[in-house]
């Protein structure tokens, strides 16, 4: 089992009225810890705890991160080097009905899983994903946040791969590509790098706002745009993006192939993601 701890408390309990639990009312963040020169930490956790911030003011969760949290988060890192934290936070509970109640009493998760082993292949090989048949509504209030309801995830997952594909791309309900089921899409055509504009419908991660930061000051154009399978078909090369595996080149979709980016390795090195056996 996960080590998890309830607001601080290690496997502490959550009220079953709990507006999470109810409807899905809160946000998540998931976060990589990793060590170098004996140190320990969580990889862009400002960033992972500005998100949180600001997703919670979009859903109007009052929030701010805690000291508590905060040494909590870095002694979990010198704990676990190599692994996964996952903040979770709801807005508490809230009684039966959808109205959120005037002010929240915030339920803070924390949980520590291992890192997928296959994370690593994927990085040194690259992956293949395959159009997902489901697709994603368009919601612009809830566009970009991390939030709790991910039904739409739970059924593109459910669907079965084939044995020759790692995983999704996903769609909106309108055509445009959106993500991969779990990482952020960024295509390379003619020396420019393009990634869904995350307006109105997916998740806008912490990894894909540090990899357009960190292109564009290596003075590689990169663009948010609306794009489709036809931009997909066409690119020259298609990496994704998370705080888990960090960047990862997809060598096919569909039955369209793709040469791996020759500066993939080169922003991992950058940024610090490169995953080690």
């Amino acid at each position: 089992m996960a080590p998890v701890w309830v607001n601080y408390v290690e496997n502490g309990l959550i009220n079953p009225l709990d507006r999470g639990v109810a409807y899905g009312d809160g946000v998540f963040a998931t976060m990589r810890t990793a060590s170098a020169d004996m140190l320990a930490e969580v990889l862009f956790l400002a960033e992972h705890i500005a998100r949180v911030q600001q997703s919670c003011e979009r859903l109007g969760i009052e929030w701010h991160a805690s000291n508590q949290l905060l040494q909590q988060l870095n002694q979990l890192a010198q704990q676990y080097p190599q692994h996964c934290i996952k903040l979770l936070l709801t807005r508490g509970v809230g009684g039966r009905g959808y109205q959120a109640p005037l002010s929240a009493n915030v339920t803070e998760v924390l949980s520590v899983h291992p890192i997928p082993e296959h994370y690593l292949d994927w990085q040194q090989t690259g992956i293949s994903l395959a159009s997902s048949p489901i697709f994603l509504g368009r919601q612009p209030l809830l566009a970009g946040i991390k939030h709790l309801n991910r039904l739409e995830q739970v059924l593109i997952k459910s669907q079965p791969l084939s044995s020759h594909h790692q995983d999704w791309l996903v769609f909106d309900c309108d055509g445009n590509v959106i993500e991969s089921s779990i990482a952020n899409i960024f295509i390379v055509k003619n020396d420019q790098v393009f990634t869904p504009a995350i307006t109105h419908a997916g998740v806008s991660g912490v990894m894909r706002e540090v990899m357009i930061d960190s292109l564009l000051g290596h003075d590689i154009a990169v663009m948010a745009t609306q794009l489709t399978i036809g931009d997909i078909q066409t690119a020259d090369h298609i990496f994704i993006t998370n705080s888990l595996f960090g960047i990862i080149d997809v060598a096919a979709i569909d039955d369209f192939q793709f040469s791996r980016w020759t500066q993939t390795s080169r922003f991992r090195h950058v940024l610090s993601v490169n995953l080690s056996s």
